[in-house]
């Protein structure tokens, strides 16, 4: 593995990480519309179990007016939100890579 991926293995896994829980809040809510939440599917319940933290957490973050239909609509909001502060903190603490190697 070369210095690119093995030298900020903590920037990708983040990154990646929230990126996937946040494609797949989106997932979740375009598949809502063909599922019940208690659909046996089993990639209906992957998605589910994937999400489920991130949905309850933006259910605590947001006024309870919003429907739990929105509620994976408005943790992918949070979740790519949370993904730009970290990688940001990422660069300034020289955690990320650069795209001008080092002089």
């Amino acid at each position: 593995m070369n210095e690119f991926v093995a030298g900020h293995l903590p920037f990708w896994i983040v990154n990646y990480t929230l990126a996937l829980v946040a494609w797949a809040c989106i997932a979740r809510f375009a598949m809502g519309a063909f599922f019940h939440p208690d659909s046996p599917n089993y990639i209906w319940r992957g998605f589910r179990l994937l999400t489920d933290w991130a949905v309850r957490v933006a259910r605590t973050l947001v006024p309870s007016y919003v429907g739990p239909r929105f509620l994976p609509l408005v943790a992918c909001c949070w979740l790519f939100a949370l993904r730009w502060i970290t990688g940001l903190f990422m660069i300034g603490a020289g955690m990320a890579p650069r795209i001008v190697p080092p002089a």
